[in-house]
C-alpha cells in the first residue's frame, strides 16, 4: 500500500569546519558553509527506502532560513518528491519548532508517518520527536535502526543496552531514527540536475509566544599542550603513559 511520508530536514553549519577563537574560546561561524546534518540524511534515506518498497510520496520540510534552497535541492536529488521551506526563524526553541512544523503537516493532510533524526547536531535536546507526537496526536516510535510497514502498521527495531527491541504502532506515527539505520545514498548526476529544476515551496513562519532559550555559555574549554617531541618512540610512549597515569590519580 502506498504511504505518504513527511521527512524533516535540518540545515546546520558544517561543524567539521568549525573553529574556535584562540583567545575567547567562542566558535567562529562566519563564512562557514551550511549543509544538511547527518541524521537528516539518514532520515531522508529511510523515507525514500520506504517509498521505493511500498510506493507513495515523500514530502520534505525544512524549518530555517532563506539559505535552505541548496539543502532542499540535495534532498530532491536523494528522492524527496516535494519540499517546503519555512523561513523566518533563527532561534532554537523545540516547542516553537514543533508548533510550526506540526501546523504545516496538518495542512498537508493524509500523512502516514513523519520521519526525523532522534536529535540534532547543534542542540542535542532530543525533544522534537516527542513534542511533534503530542502536537500531531500520533504514536511515537523512537530511535529506530530499521523501519518497515505492513498492514497499516509501522514496525521498528531499536538497540538497547542489553538487547534489541522490536515495537510497532498503527499509522499515523512519528518515527525518530539513529545514524546506524542506513548509509545515505549519493545521488547520480542526472538526479542532481533534475533536482535543480524542481520548484521549492517557501513560506514564512507565523508569530508565536515562544522565547529562545538563553545560552549560558558556548565557549570551548582551553586545552594546553606541552608540545614535546620524542625522536625515541619507546621513550615517548613511556612518557605519555606516565602523564596519563598521573592525570588519572
Amino acid at each position: 500500500m502506498a504511504i505518504n511520508i513527511v521527512v524533516l530536514i535540518k540545515q546546520i553549519v558544517d561543524i567539521d569546519q568549525l573553529k574556535t577563537d584562540p583567545n575567547s574560546g567562542e566558535p567562529l561561524i562566519q563564512n562557514i558553509p551550511l549543509r544538511i546534518e547527518n541524521l537528516s540524511k539518514n532520515s531522508i534515506e529511510a523515507a525514500v527506502q520506504l517509498k521505493e518498497k511500498n510506493g507513495g510520496k515523500v514530502t520534505g520540510i525544512i524549518f530555517g532560513t532563506e539559505k535552505a534552497n541548496s539543502a532542499m535541492k540535495e534532498a530532491y536529488a536523494m528522492g524527496v518528491d516535494e519540499g517546503f521551506i519555512i523561513t523566518g526563524y533563527k532561534g532554537n526553541n523545540p516547542a516553537y519548532t514543533a508548533s510550526i512544523i506540526s501546523n504545516k503537516i496538518k495542512e498537508l493532510g493524509n500523512v502516514d508517518c513523519v520521519i526525523l533524526g532522534n536529535q540534532s547536531a547543534d542542540s542535542y535536546t532530543g525533544l522534537l520527536p516527542g513534542l511533534l507526537s503530542t502536537e500531531l496526536n500520533m504514536n511515537l516510535l523512537g530511535n529506530a535502526v530499521s523501519i518497515s510497514e505492513e498492514g497499516g502498521r509501522f514496525k521498528i527495531k531499536r538497540v538497547l543496552d542489553e538487547k534489541d527491541e522490536i515495537i510497532s504502532a498503527e499509522k499515523p506515527c512519528v518515527i525518530s531514527v539513529t545514524q546506524e539505520i542506513n548509509q545515505p545514498r549519493l545521488p547520480p548526476v542526472l538526479q542532481i540536475m533534475a533536482a535543480g529544476r524542481k520548484p521549492i515551496n517557501a513560506s514564512a513562519a507565523g508569530a508565536g509566544n515562544f522565547e529562545t532559550p538563553k545560552i549560558v555559555s558556548n565557549i570551548a574549554p582551553k586545552s594546553d599542550r606541552k608540545r614535546q617531541l620524542f625522536e625515541d618512540m619507546d621513550k615517548g610512549v613511556a612518557e605519555v603513559a606516565k602523564a596519563i597515569r598521573g592525570e588519572m590519580k
